[in-house]
């Protein structure tokens, strides 16, 4: 059984990872990621997935709220949140968009 716990891993490294680099680590973990662009300032209104959901900054920026977990946070090239089933959530785009990489584990 999954928890219910919202992760995010900041990059800790001084140079932000290549998207090869991204890609290629999400599918040693048997995911299957896709990329995906928004606007600067694209609005994402609140919402949640029936499946766990990875998603990796490439390039830009990108806020995400939880109403109802807890604060907000920002991703940044490299980071990576994995938001479990189920939790609301909303999201910001960066003033110079976002490029991320995302993929759907089936609960």
């Amino acid at each position: 059984m999954r928890t219910q716990i919202i992760h995010i891993q900041k990059w800790a490294q001084p140079k932000a990872p290549t998207e090869a680099d991204l890609y290629t680590q999400m599918v040693s973990e048997g995911l299957a990621p896709y990329k995906w662009r928004s606007d600067p300032q694209d609005i994402f209104p609140a919402h949640d997935h029936p499946y766990e959901k990875v998603i990796i900054v490439i390039e830009g920026s990108i806020t995400f709220g939880f109403p109802i977990e807890g604060e907000p946070t920002t991703l940044l090239p490299g980071d990576r949140l994995n938001l479990p089933r189920g939790i609301m959530h909303n999201a910001v785009a960066g003033k110079n968009g976002v490029v991320c990489l995302e993929a759907q584990r089936p609960v």
